[in-house]
This record gives structure tokens, sequence and C-alpha cells, in this order.
């Protein structure tokens, strides 16, 4: 696998000392250093964009400190299983790691269950804090007021699609749906036309996670102008007839036979051979999915593929019907957040700022392409120009949508993917699922705090 030689910072994260990736062993391996300040990480696939990053990350940060150590802790394990595992951890002083890459819908979750700690002492004294982009850091913060967490980058989410398998099935490589019914229909000639191609993968199941929520329901849901819950009121969305539509859409998809076997599309690895197989192989022709993927392509990632971008078209997902602007994205993030139970807060906090730092996160956000939050990197022409569909997925800034920043949010995105599992396998109708959902909700959050929206 390639490594790449990345830029990393001083102990403060003001970036000016160079690292090189490690080469050799896993950087976590032998016996562990009760001295060293633990980073725990989703390690999972084949990819290894955010452990060569770490890795650089590690080399230049103890150089920089003389008796100073990183100990990278990759938590091997898919999406769902990564959060209740370092759940697990952050429980005790005993297993927990000082810092952690905490995904944003469960930062709020994670703070009202005392696992992390402000950063408001820290951030106050950070001139870089003021580098970050404003919504970023609003994903960081609790009702409390407090901020728990630096953001490292965002995203959006799209229509991936192979321009080759549409000129085949007499498409234009130039698509752009204007709503459900066309995607539909582009998938309905694709499947008439290459009955060895899949016609699109949507995410669906509990094996996915938050995946299945995101990249799969929340983007068709929320492309009918309704959200699932209303922060003004403090009132989650039930009996939702947009609800039972997006099921529907769902529905059709797969009852036709236009997404992958539910066999696949419900298997922890999905996503992995999405992007490492189906795409690159051609037996896959349309993919919902985040503007992270041409990151596994790129020479650093995963799975390189050379002629991605000529291959690869996107288009924004259209809203139902083309109106509320036509098209809809959905954004999220991550952030690197400190323990309760870190050993050392201010060590904590100089591994958390350096792997922050203008130096670092541009590396990362080229690497990993992503949507940088940071002003200055967002600018820096290096950055600007490493991806050729970073115009693009930026451009769906002002159609995206997040996900509800409470601590009720994971316990319904787990009732979501419950809801497409059922309708895609058969196993209920959308509108026994989508009753069944809203049952759940209302025992998650309260009856008084549903309404339909």
């Amino acid at each position: 696998m390639r490594r790449r030689t990345f830029l990393t910072a001083t102990g403060l994260g003001a970036g000016t000392v160079l690292g090189t990736a490690a080469c050799g062993g896993d950087s976590q391996s032998g016996d562990s250093d009760s001295s060293a300040t633990k980073v725990a990480y989703q390690q999972w696939g084949s990819g290894t964009v955010m452990k060569d990053y770490l890795t650089g990350v590690k080399s230049a940060y103890e150089s920089a400190n003389p008796g100073k150590t990183m100990e990278l802790v990759p938590i091997v394990a898919s999406e769902n299983d990564y959060y209740t595992k370092l759940q697990l951890m952050m429980r005790s002083p005993r297993t927990s790691p000082d810092v952690v890459y905490e995904d944003t819908f469960l930062i709020n979750s994670d703070i009202t269950a005392g696992y992390l700690q402000p950063l408001d002492s820290f951030l106050g004294n950070w001139e870089e804090w003021n580098q970050f982009q404003d919504v970023a850091k609003g994903a960081a913060k609790a009702a409390d007021g407090k901020t728990y967490g630096v953001p490292d980058g965002t995203d959006t989410r799209a229509l991936w699609y192979n321009k080759d398998l549409f000129t085949q099935a007499g498409l234009s490589a130039d698509w752009k749906p204007a709503g459900w019914d066309d995607v539909l229909a582009a998938c309905r000639e694709i499947k008439g036309k290459l009955p060895n191609v899949t016609p699109i993968n949507i995410y669906a199941g509990k094996a996915a996670g938050e995946a299945a929520s995101m990249q799969g329901f929340e983007m068709i849901f929320y492309g009918t102008g309704t959200t699932l819950y209303d922060p003004d009121q403090d009132k989650w969305n039930v009996g939702s007839p947009e609800f039972r539509d997006a099921l529907t859409f769902l529905k059709t998809v797969y009852d036709e036979g236009l997404a992958p076997d539910p066999s696949i599309a419900l298997d922890a690895q999905v996503s992995t051979r999405v992007q490492e197989e189906f795409l690159p192989g051609g037996t896959l022709a349309v993919n919902l999915d985040g503007s992270w993927v041409s990151s596994t392509w790129l020479e650093t990632g995963g799975a390189p593929w050379p002629e991605w971008n000529d291959t690869m078209g996107q288009a924004p997902m259209p809203t139902r019907d083309g109106s509320d602007g036509g098209s809809i994205s959905m954004s999220g993030g991550w952030t690197w957040a400190m323990t309760k139970n870190a050993a050392n807060a201010d060590d904590a906090w100089k591994v958390i700022s350096t792997l922050t730092s203008f130096e670092n996160n541009l590396r990362y956000n080229i690497n990993a392409a992503a949507v940088a939050v940071r002003k200055d990197v967002a600018t820096d022409p290096e950055y600007t120009g490493s991806n050729p569909t970073l115009e693009f997925f930026s451009g769906l800034v002002p159609v995206t949508q997040y996900r509800p920043q409470n601590t009720d949010y994971p316990r319904v995105s787990s009732e979501i993917q419950v809801a497409m599992e059922a309708v895609v396998t058969g196993q209920a109708s959308v509108e026994e699922a989508a009753n069944a959902y809203d049952d759940a909700v209302k025992g998650i959050v309260g009856e008084d705090r549903t309404a339909t929206l």
C-alpha cells in the first residue's frame, strides 16, 4: 500500500515542522505506554487514509515534543460497532483513550453521558480557532453552550454515476435528474439495456448504520420539503406522509431489482464493495453517496483507480418533484474530542491542536477528499486544486441539511434503519414499517414531543 509524506505541526499545532509517515509496523503494536496520549479512531476495510495520516502526525508530534508520545488506538469495526466500542471504552478510566474521533451526530449524546470534557479553556487561547467556520464550530457545541470537539472537515452527498455505462444505455453522460421519477427512469433504462449492471445503490439497512440513515433515507426524505425534527418546537415528526413517500421510493428501487440484492445491500461490507469493487469494475451505474468517495481511488487511497475522474460523473440528488430549490444534500462531519477520563488534559489538547492545525488539516482534507471547515484551508491553492470534484460538492452547501443536533437522534436514526430494512426485505409494508417507526419515536422521546410537522 502506498504511503505519503505528511506536513505536520509543532506541539501547539502551528504547522511548522515536517514529518514523514512511518513505513514500518503499526504504531499501536507492542505494550501500551501509560504516559502516552492515546488516540482512538475507526479502521475498517482496506482504506488507510486515516491510519497513514495519524502515523505521520504521530512521527512529527513526537519529534517536535521530546518526551511526549502518541499511541494510536485503531478500533477495527464497522460504523455502528465503532460507536458502540468507543462508548464502552470511554466509560472507564482504565480503558478510556485520551483523544477520540467523534461523529458529530453522536457528540451530544456522548456529552450527556459524561464521556467528554469541554475544550473552551483551551480554545480561548488558540488563535487558530478563528479560522474555523461558525457552522462547523456549532456542530461540536452542546446545549450547555460549551464546545467539546474540534472539527476536521465536513461533507455533502450526491449521485455518483458511471458516464460510460450511461452512454452504453443510450442515456446522456451529462445526467441531471429533475426529480425522483427521472432517477427511476434512468435506472429502469439501465436495467433493460445492461442486464449485468446494478442500476443504483442506496444504503438501506442496519448493517450500514448511519450511512443508511443519512446517505440513504434522509437524502430521499429531506427532498420532500420536510424534516425529521423541528428544533424551534422541540417536536419530532411522526405520522408523516412524506416519511411514507420516501419509504415507497426506496421500496420501488428494491422491488424492481434496481438496487443490489438484499444479501449484498444488508452486509456490513457493502460500502467497501461499492467503492472498491462495483464502481471501478463497472457493475454499478449510480451510487447515492458522499463527497469523500473519490478518496478511495486516489493514489493514497485503499483502491487506486487512475481513470475514476474520466469515468465517474456527479449529479445533485433531486428533490421529489424538482421543487424547493431542485436538489438536496445532507452534511455531517467528525471532530477530535477529549475524553472525560483523559490522563493529561494539557497533552490531550496539544494532540488535538496538532491534528487540526493548518498544515495537518490541509493534508487530511486533500487525502480524504473532505469539504474544508478551516477558512485558510478552503482557500489554499493546494487544496482547491487537489480534486476535480471539490467545486461540485462544495457547491451543494447552499442546499444542504443537517441531522438533528440532540441526544435523541442516534436512537431515532437506528429506528430509521429498522424501517428501511423491513421494507427492502419485504418483512413489512411501507405503512407497517412507518407505523412501527412512529411508535418507536414516541417511545424514545415521549409522545408529547412528537407532531406531524
